[in-house]
């Protein structure tokens, strides 16, 4: 599918077909592997905040970043889907959704992502509306990780579950295209795919949804810090990155 342009509809056609991948991308040069890769989505993630900017969680993160990083993505003018999120407080009203969303829009994004269910209807519906395709967000929300206290698996309980199932009809019914899961216990969120005409795409969810999502600097093991216990990391990039400066660091050392 590397020579195809995937639009929010090639995405909703891939439900029950074939797994659906999705990376983050704050840069040209990523987006260009990304997409070379043959990734479905590529997702201008507001997890930038923590692996690029150095805050300490998603809540700091500006509509005037989000934009300046969708720019540089979209620059790639790669196959995959460019998709960007609405960052926290956004999309607190029904205009100020319309109104941002239109800027990540002008930015090169493809389509946008916000957080929550059943509250953000109006602001969902809104948008769509103006033929700006919608990725929805349930589970574990970083950008309520104030409130929440932590992060933790989603849906044990059963008014949990019942919530969540909810958020998810509601969301569909309002016309998204696909909806990511993170955090959500694995059996719920097996059940949320199943009755959902649209993909779901998990993260730490389990392996039942249609597809998963990861920080890309989290699969490459170059995020700082803390890497989630759900990423099967496969290399370690910052290890070999931190070799090649040492290395080149050394070359400059006149023999004596």
């Amino acid at each position: 599918m590397n020579n195809i342009k995937i639009t929010a509809t090639v995405i909703k056609s891939l439900k029950g077909k074939e797994p659906i991948s999705s990376l983050t991308a704050y840069d040209y040069p990523t987006a260009l592997l990304l997409g070379k890769a043959g990734i479905h989505i590529v997702l201008v993630g507001d997890s930038l905040g923590m692996v690029v900017l150095g805050y300490p969680d998603t809540t700091f993160v500006t509509v005037e970043e989000i934009i300046h990083h969708t720019r540089a993505v979209a620059r790639s003018k790669i196959n995959s889907l460019i998709a960007a999120d609405m960052p926290y407080k956004s999309y607190d009203t029904v205009e100020d959704a319309v109104r941002n969303s239109k800027k990540l829009i002008q930015a090169g994004a493809e389509g946008v992502k916000l957080e929550g269910g059943r509250s953000i209807i109006s602001q969902v519906r809104a948008i769509i509306d103006e033929g700006i395709p919608v990725i929805g967000h349930l589970g574990m929300l970083p950008q309520h990780i104030v409130e929440e206290g932590g992060y933790r698996i989603k849906g044990r309980m059963e008014e949990e579950k019942n919530a969540l199932l909810e958020d998810a009809k509601s969301l569909e019914e309002a016309g998204i295209f696909a909806i990511v899961l993170e955090l959500v216990s694995a059996p719920v969120a097996a059940e949320i795919t199943k009755i959902l005409k649209i993909p779901t795409i998990g993260i730490g969810s389990g392996m039942d949804c249609d597809g998963q999502i990861l920080v890309s600097t989290d699969l490459f093991g170059t995020s700082p810090g803390f890497i989630p216990k759900h990423v099967k990391i496969k290399g370690n990039l910052a290890e070999q990155m931190l070799q090649l400066i040492e290395q080149w660091k050394q070359s400059l050392l006149k023999p004596q």
